[in-house]
Order: structure tokens, then sequence, then C-alpha cells
């Protein structure tokens, strides 16, 4: 874990393993939530990883009824809408995502605050090379 560079790869890399990593920085001790190769409060790029609980709670959200291709792809659209949504994790940062096991047909019955607890979702990727959308890719989600 330590020889991985601080980058969307590597985060990419341990959710295929199910893990929700973040950064630290060992100078200042700010969390970064995607990751990033220098830390953005004290410009040090003295990091670590360090790997998160995986707890949170929803900040923000909404719902989407025309998506990207990949969510299309997985049958999402108008007629079945996917929750997308900001997540305040435990540790303090916060990250979007999916957010599963709320009512999108009623949205006004999802509630800010809502605990949430990571959850790993493999669909196609986004690529205009139909092969290459079609090859599965770990997303990060959270279920309430």
């Amino acid at each position: 874990m330590k020889d991985k560079p601080f980058t969307i790869a590597s985060f990419e890399e341990f959710l295929q393993e199910k893990k929700l990593m973040a950064c630290r920085c060992t100078q200042c001790g700010a969390l970064w939530l995607p990751p990033r190769s220098i830390c953005s409060s004290c410009n040090h790029d003295a990091l670590q990883w360090v790997e998160l609980s995986g707890k949170g709670r929803l900040a923000a959200y909404t719902v989407i009824g025309v998506g990207p291709m990949p969510m299309i792809d997985s049958g999402y659209g108008r007629d079945n809408p996917y929750c997308s949504g900001i997540v305040e994790v435990e540790e303090g940062p916060m990250i979007s995502a999916q957010i599963l096991g709320v009512d999108v047909a009623n949205p006004e019955n999802i509630k800010i605050g809502t605990s949430l607890t990571a959850d790993y979702v493999e669909r196609g990727s986004w690529h205009f090379l139909e092969e290459l959308s079609k090859v599965k890719k770990t997303y990060l989600a959270f279920q309430a």
C-alpha cells in the first residue's frame, strides 16, 4: 500500500479491493478524499494512505433521471431514476457517490443527515469505444 502513488488510479484500485482509502498529510494532518498528490492545505507532498471506516452521513443529494451512459446501460433513466449525493464520511472529508436504498420515487422522503455505509458497485465505464465501455469497473456508492 505504501508504494501506491496518490492518484485516482490508485484510489480506483483500492475500490476494486472494496477499500475506501484517503490520504493524510503527515505535515498538517489534513485528510483528502479522493486522494491528491499534494496537500491543498499546506502544499506538502508528505502523504500516507489511510483506510476509512466507510461510515458517513448524507450531506446533499439529487435524483437523476437522465444520466451518463454507464448509468443508462445499467438500467437507469426517466422511468428508473437514481440518487447521487455528497457524503460526509465520519473521518471528515466529503465525496460524491451514488446513494442506494433511498426512495427515489419520492425524493422528498430522502433526508439530509441519513446514516450511510460504503458499498461498491460494478458496472461498465464511460468510453467512446463500445468494447471498452463494457469492461467492468468498481464504483463507490453508499447504502442507506
